[in-house]
Order: structure tokens, then sequence, then C-alpha cells
């Protein structure tokens, strides 16, 4: 049986870490998200430190090889995991800031923290990805890249904020904000039995900060 390593089979010079292949053909992609729907359940239910590869194939009712195939190890595995909440989150931006007339940014702010508040909530799998990418340099430099995206478009949401502002320090707040909201989430919704009511009511508060704290930058 193939042996789980903690460092990609030959990782990229670049340190990211990808899949070893994508699949083409719908069947090949039927099993590939079989798999990454299985990882979910199992991270949800036994955490990262006891994820194993034999529990997600189990899930996913595939051979082990199959996940192998795709993948070198858990730590590739849960960087997919990542892209995907991450591409999902880019196309609600996207949806966002191409609206018209146009919203500012702090509509587009309170939305945005509105979608990741409704996912985190209703799905715990993505507080549980959001830990795992911690866990190692190279899932955090992979997470690092696959948010980057995601950050040229805040980045560009709030230039109005200070136009004197450089590319960098644009890109500097948008990552504060990114990583502000989800460690807020997380110790919002960290408390199993923590009601709606209680939940909804640090999202306002998550919201009030940032605005404040923004209309700060723009002021200063």
């Amino acid at each position: 049986m193939p042996k789980e390593h903690s460092d990609a089979d030959a990782p990229p010079e670049d340190g990211i870490l990808v899949p070893r292949r994508r699949p083409a053909q719908q069947r090949s992609r039927e099993r590939f998200n079989r798999i990454l729907t299985a990882a979910r359940s199992v991270l949800v239910d036994h955490g990262f430190e006891s994820f194993t590869f034999d529990e997600v194939a189990k899930r996913a009712e595939v051979p082990i090889g199959t996940l192998y195939q795709f993948f070198a190890n858990k730590y590739v595995l849960i960087c997919e995991l990542d892209r995907v909440d991450t591409a999902e989150t880019v196309a609600e931006l996207k949806k966002f800031s191409e609206r018209v007339p146009a919203l500012q940014w702090p509509d587009i702010l309170d939305e945005f923290i509105d979608h990741l508040a409704h996912m985190w909530h209703d799905d715990p799998s993505r507080r549980a990805v959001w830990h795992a990418v911690q866990s190692t340099p190279a899932t955090r430099a992979t997470a690092a890249a696959t948010e980057r995206q995601m950050l040229e478009i805040i980045s560009a949401v709030v230039e109005p904020l200070d136009p004197r502002a450089t590319y960098q320090d644009r890109m500097q707040l948008a990552g504060l904000l990114v990583h502000t909201v989800s460690s807020l989430l997380n110790y919002a919704i960290r408390d199993c039995d923590r009601d709606d009511s209680q939940f909804d009511s640090i999202v306002g508060e998550i919201k009030r900060m940032l605005v404040a704290y923004l209309f700060a930058v723009a002021t200063s």
C-alpha cells in the first residue's frame, strides 16, 4: 500500500502543492469530486491530525490507489479543497464588483463578510480546511498563492480609500481584511452550542470594526 509522506513527492521548486494530475474525462471528474467530498467529511469528523487516505478512499468508494493518482499526500489534497473554497469566494466577489450600478466599498465589504459567514456557518468543512492549511510551511505558501486572486479583487475595491497607496500597500490591506474576517469567524463558530443570534451578533461586530478601520484608513 502507498505510504503518505509529510512532503509531496518531488515538490515543485516554488513550493506550491498541486495535484499530480487533474481529471479530463467525465467519469474521472466524478471520482475526483467524490474524493474531495469525502475528504471534507473526514476532515470534519476526525480533524487534520487523524486524516487518512484510507478513510477518504473508503468514504469515496474508490481504491486508495485512485487517490494517489491525483494526490501525493494529504497536504496536497487539503490544498485542493482550499482552492475550491477560494474559487467560490472569488466568483462571488466578481459578482459584487461587477454589479451595475457599481457597489461602493462598504457595500461590497458587507456582502463579502455575509458570504463568508454564511459559508462558515452552514459548512463546517470551511473552517476545518482553513485550519488545515495552516499546518505546514508548504500548505501556508500554497494557500497564500491560492488567495492572491481574491486579494487582487479586494485591492481594487479599496483603491478609492487612499489613491496614493501603492499596489503592495493595497494588497497588504486586502490580506489583512481577509485574514481578520476568517480569524473572527473562527471565533464566532468555535463553540458548537453558540446559537444563531450570537453568531449574527458577532458578524455584525466584525462588519462594524472593519468599516471603522477602513474609514480610518481613508481619512488618515
